[in-house]
């Protein structure tokens, strides 16, 4: 007789002498009842199924993940060049960004008659924080100081200013993506609006295709045609004259005419 079956004659019996049987049973080392069927302590027990938490979607964004829609709504909102330096500085969209030492905003007159668009900063650039500060950006200042144009100038009229399409390096001084040139365009639309110059440069291949969406800029430089409501002049770029001297007769021509054009 198991001891299941002992203790059931017994509760049948007398209450009092159950608990005694039940009491020397535990006194022996019995710690368990032994059931009809014997039990694998090897196998393990079937879990059970946690249940699944129900997905409650996310609130739709109003502007969305487009960096463009981000870059225009935060370009809209500066009303200032100060704003718009901060609005850039805090952009976080753009991958080149993260492997720059600086945001590269602008220099020279903002009151400025010709404001120069470049394509990117280069690594002097990167250090310093200013755009055109290299050979190129030495070579690009004597051009213009030839036809009475510095970039320190305090008069407006004798003054340029100075900006590119992206404020970072790209690694190895690659061009810039049409994707990241198309984020950054409302900056450099709302830049050009805070200026209002008289006439725009625009130095490259990447200004070229950021302002007309047109590359090809030998056959582009000279041609004066139209960006933003603005007289747009395009011109080669200095490091492609340092590359390549003999063009510099080309963009005298070009210097000349930018001239006759303030003159005018």
């Amino acid at each position: 007789m198991g001891i299941a079956d002992k203790i059931a004659t017994d509760i049948a019996g007398d209450w009092h002498a159950a608990l005694a049987a039940l009491a020397w049973e535990v006194e022996a080392g019995a710690d368990e009842t032994i059931l009809d069927a014997p039990v694998n302590r090897y196998e393990l027990a079937a879990e059970t199924p946690k249940p699944v938490a129900a997905r409650v979607p996310s609130p739709p964004d109003p502007v969305g993940t487009d960096p463009a829609a981000i870059a225009r709504a935060a370009a809209a909102s500066a009303l200032s060049l100060d704003a718009l330096r901060e609005a850039i500085a805090a952009f976080d969209l753009c991958e080149l960004k993260k492997g720059a030492r600086n945001t590269v905003f602008a220099d020279g007159n903002p009151r400025a008659r010709v404001l120069i668009l470049g394509e990117a900063p280069g690594a002097e650039e990167d250090r310093e924080g200013r755009p055109f500060v290299g050979r190129a950006g030495k070579l690009l200042d004597r051009m213009f100081a030839a036809i009475g144009l510095a970039r320190t100038s305090p008069d407006a009229e004798s003054a340029f200013y100075i900006t590119n399409v992206m404020p970072w390096r790209p690694p190895g001084n690659r061009d810039p993506e049409a994707a990241e040139i198309a984020m950054m365009m409302p900056f450099v639309e709302r830049h050009i609006a805070l200026v209002d110059p008289q006439v725009i440069v625009a130095v490259g291949n990447t200004p070229l295709f950021a302002l007309t969406g047109s590359r090809g800029i030998l056959r582009a430089r000279g041609n004066w045609s139209q960006a933003f409501g603005k007289p747009l002049l395009p011109m080669t770029h200095p490091a492609y004259l340092l590359r390549n001297p003999a063009a510099k007769r080309e963009a005298w021509a070009d210097l000349l005419s930018l001239q006759q054009r303030l003159r005018g």
